[in-house]
């Protein structure tokens, strides 16, 4: 039966899920929301609407949702690579439904404008009807819309899953959204969209109470440092401020009803004890008891006691706040920021960093090659820090996080009255920021061809002119550029300029992956120093080094950081890391290349041997090597299906039987 303006039902029951398959509220939600588009006056057989309010409109609302953006970015980056050549768009909105940035398989971007699905567009229910984006939104809950249970006939060859995002203070601010083809629909889709969303929920929750008492908390320990842990934060006397949703679904309350708790209810202790609890630098998880009589395991990031304030004792007067464990003072993190620190054995870094030192000071443009994770960051702060420069701003720009529609004013900034909605005075830019300091270039060949032009005419006038501005700037800045691409054929394919490419190109150094530098031991323990408390120092296993340097190491070394990271806080006290504190799918990892090594197995690494009584088990077993390669692929479906010889739909089908944790 078709859907119609008049009869807003289906003659089967919906597909979609709603937080899962078995919501028995489905069927009346899409019903009603099928009665209030016939409210708004669209009928189902409207054509697509691609009215905007202009580009001054898009960029006022990027400004405006610039928090937003900022921690939606990178998880777009990596929820896109995991449903990459699947036909499908990646969207984030605002939360009136505006489309703020995509990112897509070109072949359905294509497909995905011509139902207007591009930025600029709203997508609320007002607008297009039922439809994820508007109705999830509307229903402050997530969803997925397959097919005919879209009220435009228009949009009924989609199948969108979308979650709403909700700020530190529980207020929806926007959406994220997945829509393909619905021929090519998966029923997993939305639990990647959740996961994703519950991610930058919780990248700006941390971000926005940086400073107050913030507890980690879930009934299983394992759960400690994922998604799903629960995060409370207070004041230093113990005043309940906010809470992600796993806190509030796990105290049983709404972040309205939390309101009315101190610490102190919630946890059955004193604020004033966590000091004594979480104390260290580095501290195991402890179990507290929350009101309900729930015992939960938790983890509290705490500013260490002052011992004095006004002749009283500091226990009076604590202030906890966050400590990190990647820096543990503050001469450690000056350190970390020079080419001295940096020069640690290798014979290739050794001659990358003699040659950076011959052209210090000399405003000679420096280009840094690697892979992702050798530290090319790193490597520019420390060119800084060593400079004359180094007193003045040090800029970093990521070009592949910023979405076209606003590179350009990021990085050239705009005049008050440039375009509608332009904030009063206007904004400077990155590159003025820089103005006397360092401006740093990451992933330059992800900068949009027109504005490499823009850029290559800064750099050969050392003016800048910012948007809706009727003159230029002078600005003085030294360039640090990185990439992980091959800028060479991007050239040949043209999509990168090759004055701009030259204009560079002072000086090119490329940083060696992890498995190829020869000073790996001294690495590993200088990053141990900076993770561990220096009165119980943390080091490896005989067993454990031999596994190290053995291995392949293919996230270089924000892999081993993270590795690392989570085996120091499972250490005991003897401070010895052994191969119960290393992941299973990394031991299983080392153990599958060692095989493939000594020429025992052709299978690819990542997969886990099969032992002999388990053949009737194969199944489970396959499952299990299945979920440990996405562990160590981060969820990547493409790379996982790559590394395991088999199809990505091989591993889609088999995603409702994995554990949710193995998405990255």
């Amino acid at each position: 039966m078709q859907v119609n303006i008049t009869t807003p039902i289906f003659d089967r029951r919906p597909q979609a899920v709603i937080g899962s398959a078995e919501d028995e509220n489905l069927w009346e939600l899409i019903a009603q929301s099928h009665a209030r588009s016939s409210d708004y006056g669209i009928s189902c057989h409207d054509e697509a609407d691609f009215s905007t309010q202009g580009h001054s409109s898009l960029i006022r609302s990027l400004d405006e949702n610039r928090f937003l953006f900022q921690h939606a970015a990178p998880v777009m980056e990596a929820l896109y690579a995991q449903i990459v050549n699947t036909h499908s768009v990646v969207l984030l909105t605002a939360a009136n439904g505006l489309v703020l940035h995509t990112l897509g398989d070109p072949d359905f971007l294509e497909k995905a404008s011509r139902v207007a699905l591009t930025p600029g567009i709203n997508w609320s229910e007002q607008c297009k009807g039922t439809n994820a984006i508007g109705t999830a939104l509307h229903e402050k809950r997530p969803l997925m819309i397959d097919g005919s249970q879209h009220f435009m006939n228009v949009n009924q060859s989609l199948t969108c899953s979308c979650a709403p995002i909700v700020d530190p203070f529980g207020q929806v601010i926007g959406a994220l959204d997945v829509t393909g083809d619905h021929r090519h629909s998966h029923l997993h889709t939305l639990a990647l969209v959740r996961m994703s969303g519950q991610m930058i929920e919780n990248h700006m929750f941390e971000e926005t109470f940086s400073e107050e008492v913030c507890v980690r908390f879930h009934a299983r320990p394992e759960f400690l440092g994922t998604l799903v842990e629960g995060i409370a934060v207070f004041s230093s006397d113990g005043r309940f401020l906010s809470a992600n949703r796993s806190a509030q679904f796990q105290i049983g309350l709404t972040l309205e009803g939390m309101r009315a708790h101190t610490f102190s209810s919630l946890f059955g202790i004193a604020v004033s004890r966590l000091h004594e609890i979480f104390g260290g630098v580095i501290t195991k998880p402890q179990q507290l008891n929350l009101f309900s009589g729930l015992s939960v395991w938790c983890q509290v990031k705490i500013k260490p006691l002052r011992q004095w304030v006004h002749g009283q004792d500091a226990r009076s007067t604590m202030a906890p706040t966050v400590v990190s464990r990647q820096v543990t003072s503050t001469s450690h993190k000056l350190e970390m920021s020079s080419l001295r620190y940096l020069d640690t054995g290798d014979p290739q870094i050794s001659a990358v960093i003699r040659k950076l030192c011959m052209v210090r000071n000399h405003d000679i443009p420096i280009m840094i090659l690697g892979e992702t994770g050798t530290g090319k960051d790193l490597m520019a702060k420390a060119i800084h820090s060593d400079s004359e420069r180094s007193s003045h701003p040090f800029v970093s720009v990521n070009c592949a996080s910023i979405p076209e529609t606003l590179i350009e004013s990021e990085l050239f900034g705009y005049e008050d009255g440039a375009f509608t909605g332009a904030r009063k005075k206007g904004s400077i830019g990155k590159i003025q920021q820089a103005n006397g300091g360092t401006l740093f270039l990451d992933e330059i060949g992800d900068m949009p061809k027109h504005l490499q032009a823009r850029l290559l005419r800064v750099l050969q006038d050392r003016k800048v002119s910012p948007l809706g501005a009727g003159k230029e700037v002078e600005v003085d800045v030294a360039v640090i550029c990185a990439t992980n691409k091959n800028l060479k054929v991007m050239i040949a394919e043209g999509a990168f300029r090759e004055d701009l490419y030259y204009r560079l190109n002072g000086l090119v150094v490329h940083l060696p992956a992890l498995r190829e530098r020869a000073d790996f031991e001294l690495m590993t323990k200088r990053i141990l120093v900076s993770l561990c408390d220096t009165l119980r120092p943390v080091s490896l296993s005989d067993e454990v080094a031999a596994l190290f340097k053995n291995y392949s190491w293919p996230g270089n070394f924000r892999q081993l950081h993270n590795l690392l990271r989570t085996a120091v806080v499972m250490t005991s006290q003897d401070g010895l890391i052994g191969k119960q504190h290393l992941p299973d799918d990394f031991l299983d990892d080392v153990a599958r290349s060692a095989q493939r090594i000594a020429g025992k197995t052709d299978l690819p690494p990542s997969v886990a041997p099969i032992p002999d009584d388990d053949a009737g088990n194969l199944h489970d077993v396959t499952l299990a090597a299945m979920a440990q390669t996405l562990r160590l692929h981060k969820g990547n479906v493409s790379t996982t299906a790559k590394a395991l010889g088999v199809s990505r739909n091989t591993i889609y089908r088999k995603k409702s039987l994995l554990p949710p944790d193995v998405w990255g």
